[in-house]
């Protein structure tokens, strides 16, 4: 078991998650352990609600938000299963990123299970979106999924400007690269956030906030840190399909709601396949 504690960003309460190991096929799901009747919710796109900068799944009543950083670790380590018990809606910020899962599940170790892992081979180029936000994917003849993402605030005066990165996704490269890369906002968001009694226990060292100079009372990790934490958020909205993607993934200026439009047209228009060996 690993156990990550912290608060949320949006609800400002103390929350505990627990990983437990899970049952072959089983996917992820989480597990709301404060109800008086405990409610087992699927990471599954089928489940996903949309909500403000960050993605929401609901079932039965019951909803688990926040959940993009929680799914981007266990998927960019390579866990196939798990049960994710958690004692409020609001998965814990810690500082913005993925690292503080990742740590946690590397302390814990991961089992390999001797079952298939579920994969979704893109055949034919995938895309959706509009000129300005749109994803794409297109065939890998390697058996590889690599994301492209391109940042672009060159119409605002914030300091950040344009940045693209492009990662071949593996466990490797993601514990390196990409789980340590915290979200973003510029100053008048973090501005009107708090206005609406939002984000009070968060403050400029837990959270990238963008004004015309760069970070206040922070320092980036990578200069393109913020295009990187965009291929986090991907990876953890993409886990919503509840399989690998095999593909050559590009994306310019999107979002969660479009990531998971981009998840929903790729399992309409393709199969999900089992090869090689689960992790869980």
């Amino acid at each position: 078991m690993a156990v990550v504690e912290g608060f949320g960003y949006w609800s400002g309460k103390d929350v505990r998650i627990e990983f437990h190991p899970a049952e072959v096929n089983s996917g992820y799901f989480f597990v709301r352990d404060d109800l008086v009747v405990p409610v087992r919710i699927p990471a599954s796109v089928n489940h996903r609600v949309e909500t403000p900068r960050r993605t929401t799944l609901v079932h039965e009543g019951s909803q688990v938000e926040m959940v993009e950083h929680v799914l981007a670790a266990l998927s960019g380590v390579g866990i196939t299963n798990c049960e994710i018990r958690v004692n409020q809606s609001e998965m814990p910020g810690c500082d913005g990123s993925a690292k503080a899962f990742v740590e946690a599940i590397d302390r814990a170790g991961i089992e390999l299970q001797n079952e298939l892992q579920p994969r979704l081979i893109v055949r034919e180029p995938i895309r959706v979106g509009d000129d300005e936000h749109w994803i794409e994917v297109r065939p890998s003849h390697d058996d590889s999924t690599s994301f492209r993402y391109r940042l672009d605030y060159t119409d605002s005066s914030i300091a950040i400007g344009r940045q693209t990165v492009e990662f071949l996704i593996d466990p490797t490269v993601f514990r390196r690269e990409i789980a340590c890369c915290r979200t973003f906002m510029l100053e008048q968001e973090a501005q009107w956030l708090l206005s609406q009694g939002m984000g009070t226990r968060v403050s400029p060292q837990d959270v990238l906030v963008f004004d015309q100079d760069g970070p206040k009372e922070n320092t980036l990790l990578f200069q393109d840190e913020c295009a990187r934490h965009k291929v986090l958020d991907m990876v953890g909205d993409f886990a919503l399909a509840g399989c690998r993607i095999v593909g050559k993934v590009i994306a310019h200026r999107t979002g969660h709601r479009l990531n998971a439009e981009f998840v929903r047209a790729l399992l309409t228009e393709e199969k999900i396949e089992s090869h090689h060996r689960r992790v869980g």
